[in-house]
């Protein structure tokens, strides 16, 4: 079953090979549910006030930024290995989900949107 969703699924982006400073896709799972769909995205350090969602026929859109509130003038670090940037996670589903209700939260670093069927 597994293959067969993944395959319904087109996921715009990766998250491979990105450096601090350059636009990030995180990662994310999408399950169907008899009410609609649950989409996970990891999302650790961004603040709720700094993510857009945004759904436009059969696409869910997530963007947003991760900032660095540990760097300031006079502090210099060992190393750096978390992209701090703007990110982007587009979704294209099987079929419309506009007029869908949206509720979202975040649980341990994972923002956690519920699409329910109109």
């Amino acid at each position: 079953m597994a293959k067969s969703l993944n395959r319904s699924f087109e996921f715009v982006g990766s998250s491979k090979n990105v450096r601090s400073g350059q636009l990030w896709y995180p990662a994310a799972d999408v399950y169907q549910t008899p009410d609609g769909w649950v989409v996970k995205v990891e999302l650790a350090g961004v603040s709720a006030e700094e993510i857009e969602i945004d759904i436009q026929g059969n696409t869910l859109s997530i963007a947003g930024c991760r900032k660095d509130r540990s760097c300031a003038a006079g502090v210099s670090y060992q190393q750096m290995e978390i992209t701090y940037s703007n990110f982007e996670k587009t979704l294209r589903f099987p079929s419309p989900i506009e007029g869908a209700s949206i509720e979202h939260m975040f649980e341990n670093g994972l923002l956690i949107i519920t699409l329910r069927k109109a």
